[in-house]
């Protein structure tokens, strides 16, 4: 028999299973730490912008042309697009859950080339951007002046110029984003009713526009080939393109029949400002650009964001005197905190095991065997799951927990069908653990694959639930398979090294034990004679428990994870159709100070003008950060709390609708990592229809 090798051989099995540990402690490392698996279906996004023309014009000579070519994509399930007002076009390709978003991504930017042929020669020279969604946010900081020494345009150009790239270096950050950039532009105003008097119209200006501010190539003096004698070669460096309001305020237009100029000042002026103004960040009451980092799919998390906060750090050291930031919200502290308390639960659970095993087996030298395979099979199941590209999530942490309870099965019967031989007679511990193992080992074989059985079936769930449930599944059958390998190979040879024969009923702690345990089995022994009398009665009380359990399972309000405070939640701002933008910031200026009255709140950053389904003057939103999980005990101070008491005092903003809620709780499909929504209300309905349909369509 091949364990009595192992028996034989404690050395060897030792170090196999310390390289089942090593393998485990090497990989826990490298995985990626998350609230849940990635659950979002992979998207690419295609955004072109097709300047001056509005949203009829961008979705018939743009949005429509590349939505043809993208169509058919292998594996693609559908598409959504808009259109703005702005010349903004965007076309969101959403895939199967197991389509690669790199071959994807590849696959829609060769289809998307195929239309750039048919696109407006102004969408062709700004070009087709194609994006993969690269994660969900990890963290978001304001930054903004407290003094107002300097306006979001300044902001915005600094982070660009010297905190954006600074944070994309940081090991693990997808992208950064700037929330309200405002690049710098060159904005020409043209007043019509000038242009008109002279004869012009907006194409002579754009024309002329185009062949004035150009980068000219000037040569050099002196160059090959040339006559003999030559001692000098100079390059020649001629204006460029303008960078001045000044210079292109001077841009002729047009030459009048008398020889005079006509030039753009004549008919507008020139001015240097931001590219766009559809948006308008507040923080804290201040006008602020926000920074979000987004993470690359296979990365840490928590190391994700430790490492952008020491970054911060460092780069606010360089800040100018009077620019702050402070975060706006953080998507870890939740992940943080779920990951704390599983662990801590995994703790708990790994000691009430080994004190449950040594009342039971009542001799230390029984208790260490098994206590010695919890490590080996829960730490070396995270070797399998680095191997399946598993993450380190609350649903992993899970499985390891349930599994501290199955793990030690196989190595208590190995440990007890020894210890009944040696209490029979057999005082060497190696002939005992030999015969003893001839007895169990296709019985510790049989079980470990039944329980292998009962959990592999839930990892081939199709869709996203069977995502959800695959990781918390085969965690649990990769640590009973290491438990079975420890069964045949460590307990064994641990058994025939420590076991010794002892009186057990020599201490009275345990003999009081026993004598419990005894007295329960025989009340059990003789309800099991009685019930054999009430055969019927035995039959209707288990049909009543399936009927009650239907009831349970039926009343019990069902979801597919469950709520749980993230740290934070979002305010949706709707004004009136037709809207301005500053009407809706003074709206979300109201709501904004509304809010940060509440103790629970730390910083409130509005954004009006955005929302997750585009930029709109008369839309807003609103990320409102609250204290820590841990600085908030009790019900009363909760986030459902916390948004339920600002109900009444938002309500009463009666100019738009501003409605708090949750974002989904679920990673990958939070409110920045895939999920959208659209509000089907009319502008003037009431607070509560709002409310409503907004709670019905987030179920």
């Amino acid at each position: 028999m091949f364990v009595n090798f192992f028996i034989r051989r404690p050395v060897f099995a030792t170090v196999c299973s310390l390289l089942i540990i090593l393998a485990g402690a090497i990989a826990i490392p490298t995985l990626p730490i998350a609230q849940f698996p990635v659950l979002a279906p992979p998207q690419v996004t295609v955004s072109a912008g097709y300047t001056g023309a509005n949203a009829t014009a961008v979705e018939s000579g743009v949005t429509t042309l590349l939505e043809q070519a993208i169509n058919g994509a292998e594996g693609m399930r559908y598409m959504s697009s808009s259109s703005g007002n702005d010349g903004s076009s965007s076309i969101t390709a959403t895939f199967k859950l197991d389509r690669s978003l790199d071959i994807a991504a590849v696959d829609v930017q060769n289809r998307a080339s195929t239309a750039q042929g048919r696109l407006p020669g102004v969408v062709q020279q700004t070009g087709v951007v194609i994006n993969k969604n690269s994660g969900s946010f990890v963290v978001a900081f304001g930054i903004f002046s407290p003094d107002n020494r300097y306006d979001p345009l300044f902001i915005s150009n600094y982070l660009d110029v010297y905190v954006r790239d600074s944070l994309k270096r940081v090991p693990g950050v997808g992208d950064v984003l700037i929330f309200g950039e405002r690049k710098y532009a060159m904005r020409l105003w043209i007043d019509p009713v000038r242009l008109a008097k002279r004869g012009l119209t907006a194409l002579d200006v754009t024309n002329a526009l185009a062949e004035q501010n150009v980068q000219v190539a000037a040569g050099a003096i002196g160059q090959p080939p040339i006559a003999a004698g030559q001692l000098y070669t100079l390059s020649v460096r001629a204006a460029g393109r303008l960078s001045d309001p000044k210079e292109f305020e001077r841009i002729v237009l047009k030459q009048t029949k008398d020889g005079s100029l006509i030039q753009l000042r004549d008919v507008g002026r020139a001015e240097l400002g931001a590219e766009d103004y559809s948006s308008n960040l507040t923080f804290g009451g201040y006008p602020a650009i926000g920074i979000a980092v987004q993470q690359l799919s296979n990365a840490n998390a928590l190391d994700v964001e430790k490492g952008i906060k020491a970054e911060m750090a460092r780069l606010s050291k360089q800040f100018p005197p009077g620019l702050q930031y402070q975060e706006a919200f953080n998507t870890t502290t939740a992940v943080r905190e779920s990951i704390s308390e599983v662990l801590k639960t995994l703790a708990e659970a790994i000691l009430i095991v080994i004190v449950v095993i040594f009342f039971f087996l009542q001799t230390w030298r029984s208790t260490l065997i098994p206590a010695v395979t919890i490590p080996v099979s829960l730490i070396g199941a995270f070797a399998f799951v680095k191997l399946f590209n598993f993450s380190i999530n609350t649903l992993t942490l899970f499985g390891i927990t349930l599994a501290t309870g199955l793990v030690v099965d196989d190595a208590i019967v190995v440990i007890e069908n020894v210890e009944r031989h040696m209490e029979e007679g057999i005082h060497d511990a190696r002939r005992a653990t030999s015969i003893a193992m001839g007895e169990v080992t296709s019985a510790v074989i049989a079980t470990s694959i039944v329980l292998i059985a009962v959990f592999v079936p839930v990892a081939l769930f199709p869709g996203t639930t069977g995502r959800l449930y695959q990781q918390f599944a085969l965690t649990i059958a990769f640590s009973i398979a290491v438990s079975a390998f420890n069964a045949l190979t460590l307990t064994p040879a641990l058994a025939a090294l420590l076991l010794r024969h002892t009186d057990r009923e020599a201490n009275p702690i345990f003999r009081t034990f026993n004598r419990g345990i005894s007295g329960i089995t025989d009340g059990y022994r003789r309800l099991l004679t009685r019930m054999e009398h009430t055969k019927t009665l035995v039959v209707v009380l288990f049909i009543a428990g399936l009927a009650l359990t239907a009831w349970v399972y039926k009343s019990v309000p069902t979801s597919f994870v469950p709520d749980e405070d993230q740290g934070y939640f979002i305010v949706l701002v709707q004004a009136p159709d037709a809207a301005s933008l500053e009407y809706t910031s003074a709206v979300s200026a109201r709501a904004s100070a509304t809010i940060l009255k509440h103790p629970d709140v730390v910083a409130v950053f509005a954004a009006p003008g955005f929302s997750f389904s585009g930029t709109a003057p008369n839309r807003g939103l609103m990320f409102v950060n609250l204290q820590p999980i841990s600085k908030r005990k009790g019900a009363q101070h909760s986030l459902e709390a916390v948004i339920n008491s600002l109900r009444g005092p938002l309500g009463s903003i009666t100019e738009a609708m501003v409605i708090p809620f949750s974002p989904p709780a679920i990673e990958g499909l939070s409110a920045f990592g895939g999920f959208t929504f659209e509000l089907q209300q009319t502008a003037f309905s009431t607070p509560e229809a709002l409310d409503g349909n907004l709670q019905k369509f987030l179920g």
